[in-house]
This record gives C-alpha cells, sequence and structure tokens, in this order.
C-alpha cells in the first residue's frame, strides 16, 4: 500500500468536531495498490447521513472527517491488477470501500452485511488509517467497491443513484418487485421518496405518491412523473385506494422526507403507525420501511395477515 513518506497528499473538506462547520484539510492517500483505483473526485452528492455523521447525532464520529458517499469521479491511475477500469473512466463509488472478503455474506456478493465490512469514511482501513469520503479533490479505492458511470449519464445526476437510488432499487429488485405493470406507492417524498419514483417509474410501474399534505403534488406528478397523488388525511380517497398497490415503499422514516418534523437543530426520524397503509396493499403485498427506527415498532393490526413488512 505504500509507506506514509511516498504517499500522495490531498484536501478536502472535513468535520472537525460537532459544530456542523466543514473547513479545509490535507491529508494522505495510500499509494496505488495492485487492486486500487485512483479517482480525481468530480461530483459529490449530499445525504442527511453526512450531515448526521458530521454532527455527531449517531454518537460515533470520530474527528477530522470527510463527509460524502455518493461520489462520482474519473480513474487517473489503477493498479497492475484492476481489471475492470481503466485511465479516463467515469467511475462511482458508494457508502463502502471494504469488507473481509472471506464470511458468507462476502462469497455470495453481498458484502453489505459482512460484519467487518469497511465504511468510505468515518471508519479505519485495512492499513490502520482512517478512511475519509468524496468531499475531496481524490480518493484511492478497491476496485470491488468501484462501479462504471454508463456513457452519455449526466455525472452529476448519478451521484444521488449511489445511496438514495440503491436503497430504493434493492429491495425492489431483493423481493422480486421489478416485473412492469406493478402498481406501488411512495409514502413521503424526500430524497429517497424522489428516486423512488423514479426507478419505479422507469422499471414500468403505476406510482402513487402519499404525503402528508398538498404541498409536494406539482414536483410529484409534473417533474417525477407520478401517476397519482394522495393525501393522507383525506379518509375518502385513502379508501378508495384499498386494495389496490402490490407494494409500498415507506420513506416517512427518510429524514429528508415530505413530512414536517424538523427540530431546533436536526431533523428527528419519525415513528408513525402502518396501520392506516396496510388496507391500501393487496394480498402478498409488501410494505418496505427504509430508514433509521429509534422507537419500538407497532405494527399489528388485522390486515398484516394478508401482507409481508420487510425491514431495509
Amino acid at each position: 500500500m505504500g509507506s506514509l513518506d511516498t504517499e500522495r497528499a490531498t484536501m478536502g473538506w472535513a468535520a472537525k468536531d460537532p459544530s456542523g462547520i466543514l473547513s479545509p484539510y490535507t491529508y494522505t492517500l495510500r499509494n496505488t495498490g495492485a487492486e486500487d483505483v485512483y479517482i480525481k473526485v468530480l461530483y459529490c452528492g449530499i445525504c442527511h447521513t453526512d450531515i448526521h455523521q458530521i454532527k455527531n447525532d449517531l454518537g460515533m464520529s470520530n474527528y477530522p472527517m470527510v463527509p460524502g458517499h455518493e461520489v462520482v469521479g474519473e480513474v487517473k491511475e489503477v493498479g497492475s491488477e484492476v481489471s475492470n477500469f481503466k485511465v479516463g473512466d467515469k467511475v462511482g463509488v458508494g457508502v463502502l470501500v471494504g469488507c473481509c472478503r472471506n464470511c458468507r455474506p462476502c462469497e455470495a456478493d453481498v458484502e453489505q452485511y459482512c460484519n467487518k465490512k469497511i465504511w468510505s469514511y468515518n471508519d479505519v482501513y485495512t492499513d490502520g488509517k482512517p478512511t475519509q469520503g468524496g468531499f475531496a479533490e481524490s480518493m484511492v479505492v478497491d476496485q470491488k467497491f468501484v462501479v462504471k458511470i454508463p456513457d452519455g449519464m449526466a455525472l452529476e445526476q448519478a451521484a444521488p443513484l449511489l445511496c438514495a437510488g440503491v436503497t430504493v432499487f434493492s429491495p425492489l429488485s431483493h423481493f422480486g418487485l421489478k416485473q412492469s405493470g406493478l402498481r406501488g406507492g411512495i409514502l413521503g417524498l424526500g430524497g429517497v421518496g424522489h428516486m423512488g419514483v423514479l426507478i419505479a417509474k422507469a422499471m414500468g410501474h403505476h406510482v402513487t405518491v402519499i404525503s402528508s399534505s398538498d404541498k409536494k403534488r406539482v414536483e410529484a406528478m409534473e417533474h417525477l412523473g407520478a401517476d397519482q397523488y394522495l393525501v393522507s388525511s383525506d379518509a375518502t380517497r385513502m379508501q378508495e385506494a384499498a386494495d389496490s398497490l402490490d407494494y409500498i415503499i415507506d420513506t416517512h422514516l427518510d429524514a429528508g422526507d415530505s413530512f414536517d418534523y424538523i427540530s431546533d437543530t436536526v431533523t428527528v426520524l419519525v415513528l408513525h403507525p402502518l396501520g392506516p397503509y396496510l388496507s391500501w396493499l393487496k394480498v402478498d403485498g409488501k410494505i418496505i420501511l427504509l430508514g433509521a427506527i429509534k422507537d419500538p415498532l407497532e405494527v399489528f393490526n388485522p390486515k398484516i395477515i394478508k401482507i409481508c413488512v420487510v425491514l431495509c
């Protein structure tokens, strides 16, 4: 991996305490190893998880910390054993940069479940150095955790796909909900909700956005292409929607959704009853919960007999 005296320096924007303020920070990257890709960062999205980590809302932040896990850049150098990428490729890096490679999840290519996975920042790499993210000039990343950005895709628009996009696509794929013609509901229209509408529509689904107010109707219908928009307090429309959906992706727990629950200093993850939404699902329908849940989840309802609740 190279010695400290020969490692290249880079500059990033780092949190150095929980104040939420980022400032310039110079640090060293490891040399490009045999399976590494050296990437010049071109774009990096901002996820609410970055904000939580910057402010130590989760009680696990280590400083100085360069956040950013929706990284898009250009390959500038590849190691001798890199076979998937070449100099000049446009690539992305998400939330992980390492794993043990030997456990059952790693062998099944679901390394996100590896007990020794390494986060792209606020973690420690195998060489003992802190990992730093994409709010920076450059990164060195193992090729296993780099993805190629398709030609013709706007790079700045590709960045959110590496977090919010994957968060929605993964359960739709995993639970067999990719086929066209399905009817889906997106509960909450924040960052994950936006991606939920776009990805479900791209799969050929009829998409209903469910929100607590009318304020995002135009955005959902005209900008994102949703087929239907329901306000959860409209009892008549809610009743009409009974037994109509194959699945609901619940992003109400996502810190960026359209529900109003902003406190003085931090976005609060809101617990909400699932009962009112279960009646919208068809028999064998699925409700997929995306987001961090900090309080006990109450799901008992007679209607749960006909559906599947999935925690992601």
